[in-house]
């Protein structure tokens, strides 16, 4: 059963291509194509340094393995990397079931698994290649550690259960340094229990991650450490992020978090404070890092992944155990398969995955042997190179372009040159335009048209 849970997120990211970011596509898999292929398409953050090559550098040795093997179909080397974010959502849900069972029956344990595994957002996000993804999972594992506290835990396994919590939030770190917040609030938590030798352990583990991280920047970057102090200026301190990306008011994460919760997961905030108070840490670290966010002055959707992930996992037994305290069989029932439905029907996703239609077409008309170059008309207006796959999903080493409309340079330099004969184009925009330049068309996949056109040669 959990198997099958792990696998739903990742099943729904390969068979829905797309992306819920462009962050998915140009902060991991362009980067990793990059290093494995020696070319593609580099976002200016992989130019200032402000990233670590950690995971790109995983997955670029994953395509290398790809190419080794023959496996050259986007869809095939896209399924290859999912199993390693497989294997860690797999791992991290393992977590919440073990967290689970400190309080429920294995039946009752299994539920609130379900419950977590089944929340939109997880189902949305756990399968795609974005450091929120990978971060969570990585707190969920360090703070199941963290709340497995045993009083008769001898002082060898506190400092073992301190180090394994402090490498794996040092990971946390690592896929994405925003979730420095969580670090910096669980040792809070430590601190405030007076665990000493599990502080001991947190300190090791995470000095060994910290260790690691330098050596990979110094050897990628030139310098120890290069990306986080990079990282932190840019965001921190230099107020660049606003000034680029835009800036929200302190409030802007309020409304977007009382609609994306799980409406069971009230229930289960008055069972933690009635009862499961071991749950607590999980929530208050949440909702520090809500805190904390609200504080910067560049706020997105996708930057709440995190906490309402550890907010659900922290819920969800407390949930479980008062629906499960129903006494009528059917009344328990109904409650429980209600839980289970409103884990997968919130009242607003976070940035819901987008351009599915559009991505598949793009890998249809790149698969093409005669195709030669493609021309991509954006979903959206304004979104230049970051409304498409990059190489990654064209997957050969030809020219590309982006435009917005007839009108635009780049499709008039296509349509004068014959190297471009393959178009991508959504809810057949400029149409038209094309076929009086050659092109008709040769498959409609969902709103996305694939036009070709005969060049010659």
């Amino acid at each position: 059963m959990l198997c099958t849970l792990a696998a739903l997120p990742s099943i729904m990211a390969v068979a829905q291509l797309g992306r819920v970011h462009p962050d998915e596509v140009y902060q991991v898999l362009e980067p990793a194509w990059y290093r494995a292929h020696g070319y593609g398409v580099l976002a200016w953050e992989w130019k200032e340094g402000i990233r670590n090559w950690a995971i790109p550098g995983l997955f670029s040795w994953l395509l290398r393995l790809c190419s080794a093997l023959g496996i050259d179909h986007p869809l095939g080397y896209r399924t290859v990397l999912e199993v390693p974010q497989y294997a860690l959502h797999l791992a991290a849900l393992a977590a919440v079931e073990r967290w689970s069972r400190r309080t429920l029956p294995m039946r009752e344990a299994w539920l609130a698994t379900a419950l977590v595994a089944l929340y939109r957002p997880v189902l949305d996000y756990a399968g795609r290649t974005l450091s929120e993804a990978f971060s969570a999972a990585f707190l969920v594992l360090a703070f199941e550690r963290l709340a497995a506290s045993e009083s008769e835990e001898s002082s060898a396994r506190r400092f073992r259960r301190g180090a394994v919590a402090g490498a794996l939030l040092g990971l946390a770190v690592v896929s994405r340094y925003g979730s420095m917040v969580f670090v910096l609030a669980s040792l809070g938590w430590v601190l405030w229990r007076r665990e000493w030798r599990v502080l001991g352990g947190w300190v090791a583990g995470g000095a060994a991650v910290a260790l690691g991280l330098a050596v990979l920047d110094w050897l990628t970057w030139g310098a120890p450490l290069h990306s986080l102090w990079a990282y932190t200026r840019f965001n921190v301190f230099s107020g660049k992020a606003a000034e680029w990306f835009g800036s929200e008011p302190a409030d802007f994460y309020v409304p977007l978090w009382l609609k994306v919760l799980p409406l069971w997961s009230w229930l289960g905030l008055w069972g933690v404070l009635r009862r499961h108070r071991s749950a607590l840490p999980f929530l208050v670290c949440s909702v520090l890092y809500v805190l904390a966010i609200s504080a910067t002055a560049h706020k997105e959707e996708r930057f709440l992944y995190p906490a309402v992930v550890l907010w659900a996992v922290g819920t969800a037994p407390a949930t479980v155990a008062l629906l499960t305290s129903l006494r009528a069989i059917q009344t328990r029932t109904v409650a429980v398969l209600g839980a289970l439905v409103l884990s997968v029907v919130i009242l607003k996703r976070i940035d819901p995955p987008k351009k599915r239609e559009h991505f598949q077409a793009i890998v249809r008309a790149a698969r093409s042997p005669q195709a030669r170059g493609l021309l991509i008309l954006n979903e959206v207006p304004n979104e230049d190179v970051w409304g498409a796959g990059g190489y990654f999903y064209i997957g050969r080493d030809i020219p590309w372009l982006t435009a917005d409309r007839p009108e635009d340079d780049n499709f008039q330099a296509a349509m004068r040159d014959p190297t471009y004969n393959r178009v991508v184009t959504f809810r057949r925009m400029a149409v038209p335009a094309l076929e009086q330049h050659g092109f008709s068309v040769v498959e409609q996949i969902g709103r996305a048209t694939v036009l070709a056109r005969d060049t010659g040669g």
